[in-house]
């Protein structure tokens, strides 16, 4: 199993980020705007759609205020197409702004690469949208 892992410092409270990640109904609206056309949820799912019409089915293990924590899983729709999905991101303090971790379990190992340049991609567009968002 292949394990990427991706830091970033945002310049905005660590409260703020951590809102914008648990609002797992706003995907396309306050964390991958213009990357999500869409998402909706149904119960424990979540489906992300993007301005291609692809689906991603998503199950939302857990949103824990406490540790600033949320697991998931993709199920169905992964690009490329993986066996195994679990990722989790987590929002840590760092004096008035804050970190985000992003952390994805995968296998095939061989899509570690893919997989690495997107999320390193995709948590960049985060950082920016968070920040765009932030209270001044």
């Amino acid at each position: 199993m292949a394990s990427v892992r991706h830091e970033i410092l945002i310049n905005a409270s660590p409260q703020h980020i951590w809102d914008v990640i648990r609002d797992v109904a706003a995907v396309h609206e306050r964390l991958l705007p213009g990357r999500v056309a869409a998402t909706r949820i149904d119960g424990d799912e979540r489906f992300l759609t993007f301005p291609d019409g692809h689906v991603i089915r998503e199950l939302i293990i857990t949103i824990d205020d406490r540790s600033r924590r949320l697991a998931y899983a993709v199920v169905e729709g992964a690009r490329p197409p993986l066996d195994y999905h679990h990722a989790s991101f987590e929002v840590q303090d760092e004096g008035e702004r804050g970190r985000l971790v992003w952390i994805t379990d995968i296998l095939p190992e061989t899509a570690a690469p893919e997989i690495r340049l997107r999320t390193e991609f995709g948590i960049t567009e985060m950082k920016q949208a968070i920040e765009a968002s932030a209270p001044h």
